[in-house]
């Protein structure tokens, strides 16, 4: 795993409740995990991009200050975050699973940057659990309403769509609305470019 772990590239990192239990759906659950999120973006100083919990997952999109600290961080983030739910939740055992999934690509890549921003925020939408792409456990809102949720920035690839924010935020509005679930390979166009699903 190491020699894949690159400078300047974003990770897509999603960890699941050992068995992909719900285990995640209790509101205090929710708040001890941004809680302990945000100790260790303090002690690691890495800049989240995006987060999603979700019932028995959770989806982050990251950028570490170096590489090979992927994972000290989650090492970091699972054990404490398990420690916590396991006496929370009356239990023992493992509560993640034993690897956490990523993937990565360069901060100038902006379709797969752009795509994968979507597919984080669009979870929720996806899984059938609401109509809209807002949700109190995901950061859309500091995309959309250019909010301020304290613990994440917006993306280079966020960054690209406009000279300004408002311009940012209103082409990534019109980019989300042509997510398409059923199909893969939608195309999505801004400002004359088409972007295609990951």
């Amino acid at each position: 795993m190491y020699n894949q772990l690159k400078s300047n590239y974003s990770y897509h990192i999603t960890s699941r409740c050992n068995n992909r239990e719900f285990r995640l759906t209790r509101l205090e659950c929710r708040q001890i995990f941004l809680y302990i999120l945000k100790k260790a973006i303090i002690k690691y100083d890495f800049t989240l991009y995006c987060i999603c919990i979700m019932s028995n997952h959770i989806h982050y999109l990251i950028e570490p200050q170096k590489a090979e600290d992927i994972p000290k961080i989650m090492h970091y983030i699972n054990w404490y975050s398990a420690m916590c739910f396991n006496r929370m939740l009356n239990r023992t055992g493992h509560f993640w699973e034993k690897r956490y999934h990523q993937t990565s690509f360069p901060n100038t890549d902006i379709r797969r940057g752009l795509n994968t921003i979507r597919y984080i925020h669009a979870n929720p939408k996806t899984a059938g659990m609401q109509k809209g792409f807002f949700y109190d456990f995901s950061n859309y809102g500091v995309y959309e309403r250019l909010g301020d949720d304290g613990i994440t920035t917006w993306h280079p690839a966020f960054l690209s769509l406009g000279e300004d924010l408002e311009e940012c935020a209103q082409k990534y509005r019109q980019f989300k609305i042509n997510i398409n679930p059923q199909k893969s390979h939608r195309k999505s166009f801004i400002g004359g470019v088409i972007y295609y699903p990951n």
